[in-house]
């Protein structure tokens, strides 16, 4: 039993120096060299114009309101339109019964006639007294009124065709039409209702909404900055500032506005601008009084870098940071000054030149002074890193 013991051992011992050999190999496999280069994934940046765009909160305003009211008094037969429609400039929108109104056109047109009869016999007196006065058959006296009374016929006329316009205008007030084209709203008289010429209570409003306004709020400082900007060369102004909206549910509006106006003073409370735009509307998928957000392209800024918003971070004072490699794939940090944002990057002008390599993928793994190898990437409109089947530090290493 005991020579049995010993052959085993010495085989046991024979056989432990392999197996010491074949464990470090698989150690060494499965811990690879820390020494190893890390791959990163890089973008090379070109100079380009950026668009200069500012995002504004506003709000649609109606660009024409008119409230309806009736001009004459009396009793509404019908009302013509339906609540919540379209309308036309000119169309009829509430009937008053004008049986009133009929009878004072035609009391003014026999007044008219009446006042026209009297002036043809005024006119002959004047005649034959004018012919009597060359031989000083009338006095002068009778020659003054006789001109008088044909004065004050003539002057009866002019009256009484005045009074047969008021009643003409009164009869078609008894028609009461839409003064512009747009949505009515609700009305707030009915059928069998007595209205009164001028009331306060309007009977329906009208609100244009194409073209439709929406009203923007800019921050006066913002706006003082863009115009530094433009005297300096610094904006390319390609004509007036285009408007796109970003409506409450996030869908964009399909149709491009322009800026008309500007207010002429700084809201003290909120220290902001008011900027009016217009759009068309032919869908009238707008409506008054919506909350919108607003994109407004002001020009184009030249010579600008965009950094990914991916690759840039903060350090303790707020600055900008990134990494970039170097010529020789040594990894360097830059800091700089982000002028402003743009859609998913940030755009610089200082600190950055044509043909830097900008690390967007794998910084997680490197230190700066190190070599990185670099992986061309792309981004995606998001600023994400698109999946190309490329290794990257941050991928599958």
């Amino acid at each position: 039993m005991k020579q049995r013991a010993t052959r085993i051992l010495a085989a046991l011992f024979s056989l432990s120096p392999a197996f010491a050999v074949s464990g470090c190999n698989e150690q060494d496999r499965a811990f690879p060299s820390a020494a190893a280069e890390p791959q990163v994934g890089v973008i090379t940046l070109h100079p380009q114009s950026v668009p200069i765009v500012e995002e504004l909160p506003g709000r649609t305003v109606a660009s024409a309101v008119a409230e309806i009211r009736p001009q004459v008094n009396g009793i509404i037969q019908k009302r013509v339109f339906a609540e919540g429609s379209r309308v036309e400039s000119g169309d009829v929108l509430y009937l008053i019964d004008p049986r009133t109104y009929d009878a004072t056109l035609n009391s003014a047109q026999a007044d008219l006639q009446n006042a026209e009869a009297a002036v043809p016999s005024a006119q002959a007196k004047v005649d034959r007294y004018d012919k009597l006065a060359g031989v000083k058959g009338v006095a002068q006296q009778d020659i003054d009124e006789a001109h008088a009374a044909l004065e004050q016929a003539k002057a009866q006329v002019a009256a009484a065709q005045a009074a047969l316009q008021t009643a003409q205008i009164n009869l078609e007030f008894t028609r009461v039409t839409a003064p512009i084209s747009g949505l009515i709203g609700t009305s707030s008289e009915t059928e069998g209702a007595l209205v009164t010429a001028n009331q306060t209570t309007a009977l329906a409003t009208i609100r244009q909404i194409d073209p439709i306004y929406v009203d923007l709020t800019a921050a006066s400082g913002r706006i003082l900055k863009v115009r530094k900007m433009i005297e300096e060369n610094r904006i390319t102004l390609n004509g007036p500032p285009k408007v796109r909206l970003t409506l409450e549910d996030g869908t964009i509006f399909d149709q491009v506005g322009e800026v008309i106006s500007r207010g002429s003073n700084v809201d003290q409370t909120t220290d902001a601008v008011s900027i009016r735009a217009s759009f068309a509307n032919p869908e009238g998928m707008l409506l008054p009084g919506a909350y919108v957000r607003a994109s407004v392209t002001l020009g184009e800024e030249p010579n600008s870098f965009l950094l990914p918003q991916r690759a840039v971070s903060r350090n303790v004072k707020g600055q900008a940071t990134a990494y970039f490699l170097s010529a020789d794939n040594k990894v360097e940090m830059r800091l700089f000054d982000t002028v402003r944002s743009y859609q998913t990057s940030w755009v610089v002008r200082d600190g950055v030149k044509d043909g830097d390599r900008l690390i967007v993928d794998g910084v997680q793994k490197i230190q700066v002074g190190a070599t990185a190898k670099p992986v061309p990437v792309e981004l995606d409109a998001r600023g994400l890193v698109k999946d190309t089947g490329t290794e990257t530090a941050a991928g599958r290493e």
